[in-house]
């Protein structure tokens, strides 16, 4: 994944911290507790005190934080002719969502449905007739919740902003207040540190202070992130707002997310802490699931597989080979163990077991989930 930050000004580069998008992640966390052993606690104890209403209303669009990070969460980034910073607050934040289109609101809502394209730009699937077919179809494929969810958006986008607005208002309410008034004094003193340390000793040290998997390349003037996803943005076009913004998360870790939609600043969301698994009981049983690793390519369906489960056609469409190819590799990951499959309807849905991942150890982990 690359930033090209060729001319960009150091004053137009900025960590900030967002409580909604640390809303995202926490929700992210709620749902997939096994991407977040770190987190199995506090996971447990919000999901047991949420009313039974919430946490229904949470399953109904729970693919925009399980299955993919929805640039929904980052609003700031995508809303023109305005300053492109976060809100102070969830309700600024959500103010903010409220000034994107209807257009660009539906296609970030669809991201699920269109991650293989998500970086091609294009129409949205709101005025797209192929487009809306394309995400009912995928939508339908993840069961009948994401593929009401998409049928009603696509009829009635405003009713489904009203709905999503005081979802994540209700989730204030019931837990993320607190939560936000425990997390935001470690964020915002990782923010200030970082661009101190930016201001001090420049661009690639705070890069470097970041992540390990972030770094600055001065000889093409590209910020390079190390993620099995390929992609390519620029933070220097002045209609999306030039600039880049780098924001930490608490509950973001083994995840590291980059922002890179066509029309919209770029945003790194990288962990601040990075908790440790235990190490592999059996040497037999990792030599086994390491050669099942050792092809490039299967460590690219890992990293699809351990978002969301996938069909063996929309791996063949996303990873660009023919189905029987896809179905190989499937064959080797299925013997080692690695991933699991599950019938529904016509559909046979391929999803990495990430309790067996988290056995691997954190280096993997993060590695797939970054």
């Amino acid at each position: 994944m690359s930033i090209d930050i060729t001319g960009l000004p150091p004053e137009r580069i900025d960590f900030a911290i967002s409580p909604l998008a640390e809303l995202g992640m926490a929700l992210h966390a709620l749902s997939e507790p096994g991407h977040h052993p770190g987190h199995h606690g506090w996971a447990t104890a919000t999901a047991a005190g949420l009313k039974p209403d919430l946490a229904d209303r949470l399953t109904e669009a729970d693919f925009l934080w399980r299955t993919t990070f929805s640039d929904v969460f980052m609003p700031f980034a995508g809303v023109k002719g305005r300053a492109r910073v976060p809100g102070t607050t969830l309700a600024e934040e959500l103010d903010l969502l409220d000034l994107l289109d209807d257009e660009a609101f539906v296609s970030v809502a669809l991201e699920f449905t269109c991650s293989a394209t998500y970086a091609a730009g294009g129409p949205s699937p709101l005025v797209n007739a192929e487009l809306q077919s394309r995400a009912l179809d995928l939508a339908a494929a993840r069961g009948p919740k994401p593929l009401e969810f998409t049928d009603r958006l696509l009829k009635d986008p405003g009713a489904v902003r009203l709905w999503m607005r005081r979802l994540f208002e209700d989730c204030e309410d019931a837990f993320f207040a607190d939560t936000w008034h425990r997390v935001r004094v470690q964020l915002a003193a990782d923010a200030r540190q970082k661009t101190d340390l930016l201001r001090r000793r420049g661009l690639a040290a705070a890069l470097e202070a970041v992540s390990p998997a972030v770094a600055l390349d001065e000889a093409t003037h590209r910020i390079r992130v190390d993620k099995l996803a390929e992609g390519h943005t620029t933070a220097t076009n002045p209609e999306d707002g030039a600039g880049l913004t780098l924001m930490p998360s608490t509950f973001g870790w083994p995840h590291l997310m980059v922002l890179h939609a066509p029309g919209w600043r770029p945003v790194i969301h990288y962990p601040v802490g990075t908790p440790e698994l235990n190490a592999p009981a059996s040497l037999e049983l990792l030599q086994r699931r390491m050669e099942a690793l050792s092809h490039p390519l299967r460590m690219r369906l890992c990293r699809f597989l351990g978002r969301t489960p996938y069909t063996t056609l929309e791996l063949a469409d996303a990873l660009d080979i023919t189905a029987p190819e896809v179905s190989r590799h499937l064959t080797v990951l299925k013997k080692a163990g690695l991933i699991t499959a599950q019938r529904r309807g016509r559909y046979v849905l391929h999803q990495l077991d990430m309790t067996v991942v988290a056995r691997l150890g954190s280096d993997f982990l993060e590695g797939v989930l970054r």
